[in-house]
């Protein structure tokens, strides 16, 4: 099984709800093709390091998942889809390796604890 981090960043000018719909848009669409989503992450509103469309800021989100099968045509239908919203002004679609994994693990943990 295959392992893969998506990171986004979505227009600020939208509300919460809004955010919140066009994550869970992604989620199920990887959900759809086959992929199990492992986590889900939103970072919520950030400073950008350098201007994005005129933009300063950003909502980011994360989503973990792994899927078995071609790498090849769920990630380009994917990536397809996060070209066409006008939500999005940036993404990143990365493999994990094993390394990459547990450090991504242990991340995810540290910040569930930090939540409790």
């Amino acid at each position: 099984m295959s392992h893969y981090e998506s990171m986004f960043i979505l227009n600020p000018a939208l509300s919460e709800p809004q955010v919140k719909d066009a994550i869970k848009k992604y989620e199920d669409f990887l959900k759809s093709k086959g992929c199990n989503i492992v986590d889900v992450e939103n970072w919520g509103l950030k400073k950008l390091a350098y201007k994005i469309q005129n933009k300063l800021s950003g909502f980011y989100a994360l989503i973990d998942f792994e899927f078995d099968g071609s790498y090849e045509n769920i990630i380009n239908l994917y990536e397809t889809e996060l070209k066409r919203d006008e939500r999005v002004m940036r993404y990143l679609n990365v493999s994990l390796d094993k390394d990459a994994n547990a450090w991504a693990v242990k991340r995810r943990n540290k910040l569930k604890k930090e939540k409790l």
